[in-house]
C-alpha cells in the first residue's frame, strides 16, 4: 500500500470515529478512551513511513477537527521485544499463513519500527505535558500500576481546575 494511501485511510476512519463517538462523547462530558490516535498516524506515517510529521499532522487536524487527546500513554519497549510480543497476541486472529508473523504492520522490517519508536519518543520529548512514556519491559502488574498512575493524576488535574468540563 502507498504510504500516503495509508495515512489518508487511517485519516478517514479517524475522521468518522471523531464524527460518530468522539465527539458527541465530548459533547455529553464523558471521558474517551481510545487505543490509538493521531500521535500514532505522526510516528507510524509521519516518522516511520517519512511522509513528514507537519503532512500527517495537517492532514489529521482537518479529519479530527483539531480534536486531540489530554493524555496519551506511550507503551515503550524495544521494538523487537514489542513485535515478538505483537506477533504472539495475533497468531489466533489473523490468516494461517501470517501465522507468527503479525498483521501487515507488524511484519515491516525492524528498522521502520525502530523509527516509529523514535518518532514516539521525539513526540513525547516535545509534549511531555500530553505524552507520558511508559516502561513496558516490565511485568503486566508494573505496568498496569504507572498507567493507573498517569490517569489519575490527568484526572485530579481536571478536578482541581474550576469549571473544568468533562476529561477527554
Amino acid at each position: 500500500m502507498d504510504a500516503r494511501a495509508e495515512m489518508l485511510l487511517f485519516a478517514a476512519a479517524r475522521a468518522q470515529l471523531v464524527a460518530e463517538v468522539i465527539a458527541p462523547a465530548l459533547r455529553a462530558g464523558k471521558c474517551v478512551v481510545c487505543d490509538r490516535f493521531v500521535d500514532a498516524s505522526l510516528a507510524y506515517q509521519g516518522i516511520g513511513r517519512r511522509l513528514g510529521v507537519d503532512v500527517v499532522r495537517a492532514v489529521n487536524a482537518v479529519a479530527t477537527g483539531a480534536v486531540m487527546p489530554d493524555l496519551t500513554l506511550l507503551l515503550d519497549i524495544d521494538p523487537s521485544a514489542g513485535l515478538r510480543r505483537a506477533r504472539t497476541e495475533t497468531e489466533g486472529r489473523i490468516a494461517a499463513g501470517n501465522a507468527g508473523r503479525g498483521d501487515r504492520l507488524e511484519q515491516e522490517h525492524l528498522a521502520f519500527h525502530e523509527r516509529v519508536r523514535e518518532g514516539f519518543l521525539w513526540l513525547a520529548q516535545n509534549e511531555p505535558h500530553r505524552i507520558k512514556v511508559i516502561d513496558a519491559r516490565g511485568p503486566v502488574p508494573a505496568v498496569e500500576w504507572a498507567i493507573r498512575q498517569a490517569v489519575a493524576q490527568i484526572l485530579r488535574g481536571r478536578e482541581a481546575r474550576p469549571g473544568a468540563g468533562g476529561a477527554r
